[in-house]
């Protein structure tokens, strides 16, 4: 899983397959998605035995799963290094909608997120990716996926690639890139990359218009400024300035994420600096109820004062929503994803395995 079909072409040939054995192994991957190579029955069955005995398709049941009073799921899926991820299913009338893991853990160190405070465990592989949404129970009622659970994907960005090719080439998935969401604090390599290589949508996690404060909840607006990003953003096709055929449709959407927390980011100074801020840019800001984590100072705002924020981005002209809350009896909702545990107890049966096999 994850490989393109010249490199499946290649795995053929090396185990002494017909060439166009690749192509045939890429439907069953990405069309039909084969369970196992057992499953790939219109290669021969000597060359499936040669390709079992050497390859896997690389896909995993969830280990566990928790389901929220509001229909919402949390999986908590294995990777081929042993580590765990959580990826959570979001249905909602005929939209359901999938939210990725691209790291076990993350570097970030977001105040306000407990997959932060997990610190960084390791990278995911493309396989590791799309096994999320291969080995999903729901997988056929997807319409969207999004890259916003653990992990900070500009920072995987060759294996999130990968991935994001496999799910909208004609010969993987073949979604369109407008069912895909790929999530950043901002990284400029990552950013630039993606922005240059992708055709999917962009949301970037804000939820401070000013410098200072923003690295107070975001170390990296240390690496990337906000004025530094915002100018990378307004050389793309979401610059209202930009000259373009009105009537061709953007192939990219861009978000920008905002957290709202009492008296730190809801004043309507906060406000008047996001609309200058984002002035230039062709993009809508969604607001995101906090959820508390534990010994966090934070907290987050009632429902009347997020309306009356988002009320008044919107009188300003700044396309402005509040995304509901969901999972957040799971653990499953916005900055709640953390699989600490399950690596603190997988180190632990690790050790122990060994230690029985030193004394033995």
């Amino acid at each position: 899983m994850g490989l393109r079909p010249d490199e499946l072409r290649r795995v053929a040939v090396e185990h002494g397959l017909p060439a166009f054995a690749g192509k045939q192994m890429a439907e069953w991957l990405y069309r039909r998605h084969a369970g196992g190579i057992d499953a790939m029955t219109n290669i021969s069955k000597v060359g499936r035995e040669r390709l079992a005995a050497h390859c896997t398709v690389g896909a995993m049941p969830p280990a566990a799963s928790q389901r929220s009073v509001d229909g919402t799921v949390k999986y908590l899926f294995p990777t081929a290094a042993g580590h765990f991820v959580e990826s959570v299913y979001i249905p909602d009338g005929d939209r359901a909608t999938l939210c990725v893991s691209s790291q076990v853990g993350c570097k970030m160190g977001c105040a306000f997120c407990m997959t932060g405070r997990q610190g960084f465990e390791g990278q995911l592989t493309a396989a590791d990716i799309l096994n999320q949404i291969y080995s999903l129970p729901e997988r056929d009622t997807l319409t969207n996926i999004v890259f916003m659970g653990q992990g900070e994907p500009m920072d995987n960005l060759d294996a999130v690639l990968r991935a994001t090719t496999v799910l909208t080439a004609d010969w993987g998935f073949g979604w369109s890139p407008r069912r895909i969401t790929v999530s950043t604090v901002g990284l400029r390599k990552g950013l630039e990359r993606f922005l240059r290589e992708s055709e999917c949508h962009l949301a970037i996690s804000l939820h401070n218009p000013f410098p200072e404060e923003r690295a107070r909840l975001m170390p990296a607006e240390r690496g990337l400024s906000l004025a530094e990003m915002v100018g990378i953003l307004e050389r793309y096709d979401f610059c209202r300035r930009q000259p373009r055929d009105p009537g061709a449709p953007r192939q990219r959407r861009l978000s920008f994420e905002y957290i709202v927390f009492d008296g730190v980011n809801d004043s309507p100074r906060h406000a008047q600096a996001l609309i200058r801020l984002l002035s230039n840019l062709d993009c809508r800001i969604n607001l995101i109820r906090f959820h508390q984590i534990p010994d966090s100072p934070l907290c987050g705002v009632n429902d009347a004062r997020m309306t009356a924020f988002r009320d008044s981005l919107t009188r300003r002209g700044l396309f402005a929503t509040i995304r509901a809350s969901r999972g957040q009896d799971i653990m499953a909702a916005c900055g709640l994803l953390s699989t600490a545990e399950k690596e603190r107890q997988a180190r632990e049966a690790a050790g122990d395995a060994g230690n029985a096999g030193i004394s033995g």
